[in-house]
């Protein structure tokens, strides 16, 4: 048993709670293992020090590197052969006078490392969970590490790899709990504060049409803007509910999966399923033809669920090769005499907005048919 430098003992010390401050305060995992090759070139004395993590095959790839100058060694690639990747499998470390010559680690030395002469290499991580290798280098001509800088080398790597498969497992371990409770709050405001700011918006609602109580006009202009801002707000917390569901969302591309993601809302609120047919590929329809597309079904579903008191509903998009027309149809008591206009008035907007139009037949008996129009021979302008 090597003992110790009491100098380097408390410098060990010192790097290794520095690692795991780090680590565990869950700063960014480049920065921690830059914090760790720094530490163990300058423990050992070393011109050079790098970690190294394993791969399935068994080879090793340069994660962090500390004292290169002449050659950035960061990505590369070392042989499972190699004596550093056996140190990384075996859990035994290495030390050579010069690795170029000795046999033991020659055959498998990468021409950016065939400058330096004295060589060790420690395994980094634990026996449960083996990283890689953490190997530092002393240029040619210096003198070899002694077997007391290995024994700190392989302690300081074992530390340093503790630290990290912990801080791994508390991350992971914090990840699963935001997302429990991001899952929690966008289940309470999907089941709850929706629901209840729904029912709020359909009480006014009835208020408004109701024929006995005649309001004046000032209070029934106020109680439909209050029902207005109710259905944006409902539609601000479903934004909510699925980013938080999904906080990193890809941009929709999908338009298919996007339109029936919305018939599916409604269906919610509605309380029955409504028909919904594609016909033609609408798999190439630009991006921003499909970002209107879907703002006017969403318009046009919600004033069905707001108005409508329909028990049936079709929603049909079809795709020929140059126009794009979306159909949707209830079977309810039409548009009320009275409501605000302003979900028709952005319906028509948009489909102006890319050159189409948008037609809305309604009546007490047939109920209402709204159809929005555009070409699809050029891409769009953006609203």
């Amino acid at each position: 048993m090597v003992t110790m430098d009491p100098t380097l003992a408390a410098r060990t010390l010192t790097a290794s709670t520095e690692i795991a401050t780090a680590a565990l305060s869950g700063q960014d995992p480049d920065a921690v293992l830059d914090l760790v090759v720094r530490a163990a070139a300058e423990l050992a004395e070393a011109d050079l020090g790098l970690v190294m993590a394993g791969s399935d095959d068994g080879s090793l790839t340069v994660e962090a590197a500390y004292g290169a100058r002449a050659t950035n060694p960061i990505g590369l690639v070392l042989s499972p052969r190699s004596s550093a990747a056996r140190v990384a499998r075996g859990g035994v470390p290495i030390v050579a006078d010069d690795v170029t010559t000795d046999p033991r680690t020659s055959p498998y030395v990468p021409r950016e490392l065939t400058a330096y002469g004295p060589f060790a290499a420690a395994p980094f991580g634990t026996r449960e969970s083996r990283l890689g290798a953490l190997t530092v280098y002393r240029r040619r001509g210096r003198k070899p590490f002694t077997s007391g800088t290995v024994e700190v080398l392989t302690a300081f790597a074992a530390q340093a790899g503790l630290v990290l498969v912990l801080a791994e497992g508390r991350n992971a371990s914090e990840r699963v709990g935001l997302y429990e409770e991001r899952e929690r709050i966008a289940r309470d405001l999907h089941d709850v504060i929706i629901q209840r700011l729904y029912a709020a918006g359909m009480q006014l609602d009835l208020l408004a049409r109701r024929p006995t109580r005649k309001l004046p006009k000032p209070d029934a202009t106020r109680l439909t803007d209050a029902v207005d801002q109710l259905d944006a707000a409902i539609a601000d917390v479903r934004a909510v509910v699925r980013t938080l569901r999904n906080p990193d969302p890809a941009p929709p591309t999908d338009l298919a999966e996007s339109v029936e993601s919305e018939v599916a809302t409604a269906r919610e609120l509605l309380g029955f399923d409504p028909s919904f047919e594609i016909t033609g590929d609408i798999a190439d329809v630009p991006a921003d033809l499909a970002d209107h597309l879907r703002a006017a079904l969403r318009e046009a579903l919600s004033n069905v669920v707001r108005h409508a008191g329909a028990l049936r509903v079709a929603v049909h998009l079809v795709r020929t090769p140059t126009t794009l027309r979306l159909t949707i149809a209830d079977d309810g008591c039409g548009i009320p005499k009275g409501v605000s206009e302003r979900g028709l008035k952005n319906l028509r907007e948009r489909a102006e907005q890319v050159d189409g139009h948008c037609q809305v037949r309604s009546s007490p008996r047939s109920g209402t048919t709204v159809t929005w129009e555009v070409p699809i021979r050029r891409a769009s302008r953006p609203s």
